[in-house]
């Protein structure tokens, strides 16, 4: 692929971080990384708005709405539009990286094939 970027991760999680573009509240999605996809362990927003209601069996936590939504998928498409003053943070233990900070092509979160 041109124009590509990888990323190795150190293990089989990695937790995803972003500001809502309309509400400017944090979000964080943990993830695990699996053979067929990823699989979405757990979900937290800072508060709720448009587009940012809390999932089935959310909690309050220390400010924060989490739940475990538990969705699988064979990979995540991120959009960039620049509307948000920053990109993602995926975050992998001590290590993060900044991905779409500037609207570009869309980003491609997935597993490596074997």
């Amino acid at each position: 692929m041109a124009g590509a970027m990888v990323l190795a991760l150190s293990g089989p999680a990695f937790s995803l971080h972003w500001t809502h573009s309309v509400e400017k509240t944090e979000w964080v999605e943990d993830w695990q990384v699996q053979p067929q996809g990823l699989r979405l362990t757990r979900a937290r927003i800072k508060g709720t708005g448009a587009g940012m209601e809390p999932g089935p069996g959310a909690v309050q936590q220390d400010g924060w709405w989490v739940w475990s939504p538990g969705t699988e998928v064979p990979a995540l498409h991120l959009a960039a539009s620049g509307s948000t003053g920053a990109g993602w943070r995926l975050c992998d233990g001590a290590t993060c990286h900044t991905l779409g900070e500037t609207p570009e092509q869309s980003i491609r979160i997935a597993p490596c094939s074997p």
